[in-house]
């Protein structure tokens, strides 16, 4: 079998929104993150479905893009029953620590909830949750990459050693 194509990057992350113009406001407006394209359609391309609603794009500044789906029915995602709320995030990365203190800042004026600034050892954090309950983090990396490379090169052996940890095998 031929090596997987290389992924070059993300190009966007969809989740559903109850309101456009409330989910436009918090990414434009508050995190500073453009508009850059709206779709709006009745039929899903990729299903041929009815379902009218529109596709908004909010560009990164790496290109990347954070999106959203408005069914115009001022319905949010539900979070998911099994899982705890702080499993399920989208983190997006600050250019530094000053950056993050500022965001977190702004958040708050706004009356945004805002939990951290956590060390994680690696990155540094804060967490909060937009108009639809999805919850953000903004990070900042803090390890010098020979840590990075020692979190790399000991990454499989530490799965390895959950994984068998599941299973009730050896190391448990």
């Amino acid at each position: 079998m031929p090596p997987p194509a290389p992924i070059l990057g993300l190009h966007h992350f969809a989740w559903r929104c109850r309101n456009a113009e409330e989910t436009r406001a918090f990414y434009e407006d508050l995190l500073g993150l453009p508009l850059v394209h709206v779709i709006k359609l009745d039929k899903v391309p990729s299903t041929g479905e009815h379902c009218p609603y529109v596709h908004l794009f909010f560009k990164l500044a790496d290109g990347s893009n954070i999106a959203f789906f408005d069914l115009g029915d001022d319905t949010a995602a539900l979070p998911s029953p099994n899982t705890p709320a702080w499993v399920n995030h989208i983190a997006l990365s600050l250019g530094s620590l000053d950056e993050l203190h500022a965001m977190k800042a702004r958040l708050a004026a706004r009356g945004v909830e805002v939990v951290g600034v956590t060390d994680h050892g690696f990155v540094q954090s804060i967490y909060f949750f937009d108009p639809n309950g999805l919850r953000l983090e903004l990070t900042v990396p803090v390890a010098p990459q020979a840590t990075l490379d020692g979190y790399h090169e000991k990454a499989r052996s530490h799965l390895d050693a959950w994984t068998a940890s599941r299973r009730g095998g050896p190391d448990a």
